[in-house]
């Protein structure tokens, strides 16, 4: 027998002879300690009692109550304070379908089940003992009918008794089926979607944190929870917004019905296939599905059963005379329940999902932690990097452009570092593609050019009779769209007093070839202001040759890819293809009018080639690598640097 009450479970004793209960769906016999048997003396007469235990006839007013306590359709009974019932009404009689007077002397609790659990057994002997007001609980009884009924009951103590009989309480009993059926069915209501019947969002948690609740076993022989596994199937439908949108929500909804159905058969047949643990299927919004696998076997038992998913979903649905075809991407998540919440569960599903989706679609994808700690990196690195640039948490290094045929420094390129607190120092690969993404690239790339431009006027300064170094930096196509950049490198001219001459700002070719409007009519401005444009990686990208001759280009600096063709390994000769390519570039940049820098430039053979050819600047570790600002004040005015 069951009831909305809980706590610790117990019974009470019954004494030899007593009549038998009603069938209950539970049934339990308390120690004598708990509830002690009836003696011969506590046996109160049915015919000689009333409900407030006085003598039958004693006064008129006695004989109302007496009268109004057996007329009343509300079952009830007077209980002592041992547990023994010392009246009944034919109301709590037909209930418990038992003659009322028979009731007399049995234990309250064993007909009510009143014992079931610990909590309720606590609360009514408080009340019996003096020591509570007032106790209420919901128990599930048995009908003599055969049918199941919740009852509501109420046990208070009596008062206006005498001081003998103040112990007694009295105990009424309300039929509440009614009731409790309609709650249930408005909660049914309330946890599954209307559309595919199945679990909503709602339950799906409710079970979710259910599942991955420990509770303390107490009996070794039960299976612990320690390693217990819980396992996920998150997915959505590809395209099924097209669906709706070109065939109506009604044949949505239809097809959303149909691949629930679809779901539930895989899960049905995967539970069958591996024995033990519970599959709910569930409808989380929209066009997302859950597939909750309590007690998994493990990461391949979710695994197939992602697989029969997309297989199930793979065929085609007719769907009122329509022939539809749907796909799914689904993320994947297998774990050990301990430790394990529902909030961390779901971020975990959630981020598989995305990356099945940025994988292709029509697949699964299984949680990866190396993956995804990647990718809260790069979360953390987006949040924090906007602040680290007021914090002052970025560096400059700068590596050497030296001259090809004579090996002095002419200038340096400007490469930004992060000092990150967590991370340590982080190069720009790291953090230049999120700077572009957020836009904190604008505001990131204003402090590396006006950092770059005062450290190359220090040089100038501190070196009046060197030649001085032109300083290289790199320039995001963001930074002319959402700044304006004109102004930007104007105002920090003016404020560091370096001549425009000395200033090359670098983009890449995939940014430059094709431009047009605002970004075409920047880089004519900077080109008019006296300002170098380089077109970095050349020849990776468009490599769009006509755009050469219409864009204020002065510098390409050739892609690393070509110039490593040039050197030996493992015996081999260098691929004559790339010595081709990059001599045609460079001719071709030459007949132009612009020089050419290589970079990648890491051993002497390599130099000797791109000299041969006619290279004009080279840049790479067989000069030097990206070094502190003291370290090129050091080689300004040196021997050549080539080794």
């Amino acid at each position: 027998m069951s009831g909305t009450s809980e706590g610790p479970r117990a019974s009470a004793g019954t004494a030899p002879g007593t009549p038998a209960a009603p069938v209950t769906e539970r049934h339990t016999t308390a120690p004598a300690e708990n509830g002690p048997a009836r003696t011969d003396s506590a046996r109160t007469g049915p015919a000689g009692a009333d409900p407030a235990g006085g003598d039958a006839g004693s006064t008129s007013e006695l004989r109302d109550y007496r009268a109004a306590f057996n007329a009343a359709t509300l079952p009830m009974g007077v209980v002592d304070g041992r547990g023994h019932v010392v009246r009944a009404n034919e109301a709590l009689g037909g209930l418990l379908g038992t003659p009322a007077a028979v009731l007399a002397g049995r234990q309250a609790c064993q007909l009510l089940d009143l014992a079931g659990d610990d909590r309720t057994w606590h609360a009514y002997r408080e009340v019996l003992l003096g020591r509570r007001s007032r106790f209420r609980c919901t128990r599930r009884l048995k009908h003599p009918d055969g049918r199941s009924l919740w009852a509501e009951i109420t046990v208070v103590p009596m008062t206006g008794a005498s001081a003998a009989e103040s112990a007694r309480v009295l105990l009424t009993v309300a039929d509440v089926s009614d009731r409790r059926e309609l709650q249930e069915r408005l909660r049914h209501l309330q946890m599954h979607d209307p559309v595919t019947r199945l679990p909503n969002r709602t339950l799906f948690f409710e079970r979710l944190a259910s599942a991955l609740e420990t509770p303390p076993y107490q009996d070794d022989s039960l299976p612990s929870r320690q390693h217990a596994r819980i396992g996920l199937c998150y997915l959505d439908l590809d395209g099924f917004k097209a669906i709706n949108d070109t065939l109506g929500h009604r044949t949505g909804d239809r097809l959303l019905a149909a691949v629930a159905a679809r779901l539930t058969d895989c899960a049905e047949n995967d539970a069958s296939r591996n024995a033990g643990g519970n599959r709910l299927v569930a409808r989380l919004g929209g066009d997302e599905f859950a597939i909750l696998v309590e007690d998994s076997a493990g990461t391949q038992e979710l695994t197939d059963l992602a697989r029969s998913v997309l297989a199930a979903l793979q065929q085609p649905f007719d769907l009122a005379g329509q022939r539809l075809s749907v796909s799914a991407s689904i993320g994947v998540v297998e774990r050990t329940a301990a430790g394990t919440s529902p909030t961390g569960l779901m971020q975990a599903a959630d981020t598989t999902l995305y990356w099945a989706k940025a994988d292709g679609r029509a697949r699964w994808t299984l949680f990866d932690p190396e993956r995804n700690a990647h990718r809260m990196t790069r979360q953390s690195l987006s949040s924090t990097l906007r602040p680290a640039v007021e914090r002052g948490e970025f560096t400059l290094e700068y590596q050497p452009l030296v001259g090809m045929a004579d090996g002095v420094l002419r200038g340096v390129e400007a490469l930004v570092r992060w000092n990150h607190p967590q991370f340590g120092v982080l190069p720009p690969n790291r953090f230049v593609q999120i700077a572009e993404e957020d836009g904190s690239i604008v505001q990131l790339g204003r402090w590396v050019l006006r950092t770059a431009c005062r450290q190359a006027r220090r040089w100038q300064l501190d070196h009046p009779d060197e030649p001085p170094l032109f300083i290289s930096v790199n320039v995001a196509v963001r930074q002319v769209w959402d700044s304006d950049l004109v102004a930007d490198v104007a105002q920090i001219l003016a404020e560091t007093g370096l001549a425009p001459g000395l200033l090359q700002l670098e983009l890449t070719e995939s940014a430059v070839m094709g431009s047009g409007g605002r970004p075409l009519r920047a880089l004519q401005a900077l080109s008019d202001m006296g300002v170098r444009i380089a077109i970095d990686d050349f020849g990776t990208g468009y490599s769009n040759l006509a755009y050469l001759s219409r864009l204020p280009v002065s510098v390409l600096k050739l892609d690393g890819a070509f110039v490593k063709g040039f050197r030996y390994e493992d015996g081999t000769h260098p691929s004559p293809a790339d010595e081709t390519i990059v001599e045609a570039m460079v001719q071709l940049a030459h007949r132009l009018g612009l020089t050419v820098t290589a970079e990648c430039v890491e051993t002497a053979g390599q130099a000797e080639r791109l000299r041969r050819i006619g290279c004009d600047t080279g840049q790479g570790w067989l000069y030097s690598r990206a070094v502190a600002p003291e370290q090129i004040a050091g080689l300004i005015g040196s021997r050549p640097l080539e080794g």
